[in-house]
């Protein structure tokens, strides 16, 4: 889900574990909001975000660390 109609401007983000030292991807995601967890490409910060729902962050980190989903 993108971020229309949801308020991120008091969110406080994050880079990623997975962003990798050398510019190139690079992931910021944003803790503490009720329900949702959105994500960004810091190299864009004031682009959109996706948002993901908090019940889904866990499944989709397990996945990406099994190598489930296409990199």
């Amino acid at each position: 889900m993108a971020t229309s109609g949801t308020d991120l401007s008091k969110a406080v983000w994050r880079t990623s574990s997975y962003t990798n030292g050398d510019n190139g991807d690079c992931v910021e995601v944003a803790d503490g909001l009720t329900g949702i967890v959105p994500v960004r490409d810091s190299k864009r910060p004031h682009g959109p975000a996706v948002v993901v729902a908090a019940r889904a962050w866990l499944p989709f980190v397990r996945a990406l660390k099994a190598g489930e989903l296409p990199g």
